[in-house]
């Protein structure tokens, strides 16, 4: 059969003449891209630079192709386009994730079990029993516990930090207008200021810990780093615990968001969850920390670690219900990819510059590749067979995969099985919020309160 000729541009709504389709797709971004999906098909343009991808194949083609014919998302404020200096970048964090990787891998996040319960123990004791707003809980969580992995000791005040980022990143993700970064605009003020700040405080706890005495160096995610060969530059260590840290904050926390508006309109999954975690097959992995002495502050050695066995062997049904979170609810539901290179994505033609938008969430809920792809259904998990070829991507795909992915994985499993453990969850709002289709994908607005049980 033939090979079909090379289409150019794929097809798009036409938009405003002024404005294009920024006004329309602000009102109401998932029901745009699904009237465009439906016109349109599984690609289509947006505007003259931008090409939304609604296939899972194409997608991983995409994710696979990026380094090469494909850059990463480039800079909020990067109006010059400066593919050759992303490509540079993107060369640079590969040899560093290969350097991290040890630092992040199944056995050393196993190794920070106690820890993350402990973390998610005292956030939730301190706001038990009260309403509280669900996502702003889940971030004092996730950025404690990332910067206690990153930084053991030297986590203080870095949690507080990254809250500062994220708040300033907001208006960027929310508008799709661009702005000169020199333009003497409040939000640009912000932003720079909060991304300096933590730039700066990441530096210092480098240069510090590299200036430690040897046999100093504390047991954590800097720590491995640092001892990779060859050397990293300091410059390269704190870019990458910067990456790590953002990852390892903004995704969980709003998935946690969405597991707890799913464990709040369902008792009865909260009850399995909590017989799951009380049972004997769970072990150690979710027993209260002791109050005789204090946990580590870091993963362990290697030679310290306990098993590497799957924590899905262990709570099966905790990680089930994350997993079909992940795939409802992906928190990163658009993946940017910019064209280095003149390419080819399938039938269609891309010049250099192009921006490409992979679009998860809408994959996930394809009838073609899932069935029942609205209902909520964890037992889908249970079975052992895997998600449908290349159609599940929370964590992207490639060689440029989410590389905390296992990390976030083991945490997010851990914390919906200890808040089922531990809570009964009440939401006043659960019925009534929507997505927020800006940034992380999340429940906007959830509010619960987390009752401790009485034991």
């Amino acid at each position: 059969m033939a090979r079909r000729e090379t289409l150019g541009r794929p097809p798009g709504p036409r938009g405003h003449w002024l404005t294009g389709n920024t006004r329309a797709y602000e009102a109401d971004r998932i029901g745009f891209l699904r009237r465009c999906h439906r016109e349109y098909g599984d690609v289509f343009s947006y505007d003259e630079q931008t090409v939304f991808v609604i296939d899972p194949d194409l997608t991983h083609d995409v994710l696979t192709r990026t380094g090469h014919s494909f850059v990463t998302e480039l800079a909020p404020f990067d109006m010059r386009r400066d593919l050759d200096e992303a490509t540079a970048q993107a060369t640079a964090w590969m040899s560093a994730r290969r350097a991290t990787w040890p630092g992040l891998n199944r056995a050393a996040s196993a190794a920070a079990d106690g820890r993350t319960v402990e973390i998610l123990d005292a956030v939730a004791d301190g706001g038990a029993g009260r309403e509280v707003d669900v996502l702003t809980s889940m971030r004092a969580f996730t950025a404690r516990a990332i910067a206690d992995y990153c930084f053991g000791a030297d986590a203080l005040g870095v949690p507080g930090l990254l809250h500062d980022l994220i708040r300033a990143t907001r208006p960027f993700t929310e508008s799709s207008y661009e702005f000169p970064a020199w333009l003497p605009l409040p939000r640009h003020r912000h932003f720079f200021r909060a991304a300096r700040h933590l730039t700066e405080t990441l530096t210092g706890i480098v240069r510090k810990r590299r200036a430690a005495p040897a046999g100093d160096t504390p047991e954590d995610l800097l720590g491995s780093l640092l001892a990779a060969e060859p050397a990293l530059p300091d410059e390269i260590v704190t870019s990458t615990l910067h990456s790590v840290l953002m990852g390892g904050h903004g995704v969980p926390a709003a998935a946690l968001t969405s597991v707890v508006w799913e464990l709040a309109r369902r008792p009865g999954l909260v009850g399995e969850l909590r017989d799951e975690a009380d049972g004997p097959a769970s072990g150690p992995l979710l027993s209260a920390p002791s109050t005789a002495a204090p946990l580590p502050s870091a993963p362990s050695t290697a030679t310290s670690l306990p098993s590497a066995s799957s924590t899905a062997a262990r709570l099966p049904l905790a990680e089930a219900v994350v997993r079909e979170t992940l795939r409802l609810y992906p928190p990163a539901w658009l993946m940017t990819r910019t064209a280095r290179t003149a390419t080819r994505l399938g039938d269609w033609s891309l010049a250099p510059g192009d921006d490409v938008l992979l679009n998860a969430y809408l994959i996930h809920r394809d009838p073609r590749w899932w069935q029942r792809p609205d209902e909520f259904d964890p037992t889908r998990w249970l079975s052992g067979r895997p998600a449908p070829g290349p159609a599940y991507l929370p964590f992207g795909a490639g060689p440029r995969v989410c590389l905390g992915s296992a990390l976030a994985m083991r945490q997010l499993t851990l914390a919906t099985s200890r808040l089922a453990q531990r809570f009964a969850v009440e939401s006043p709002n659960a019925s009534s919020v929507a997505l927020e289709f800006m940034g992380r994908l999340a429940p906007a607005g959830l509010r619960a309160r987390f009752a401790p049980l009485g034991r």
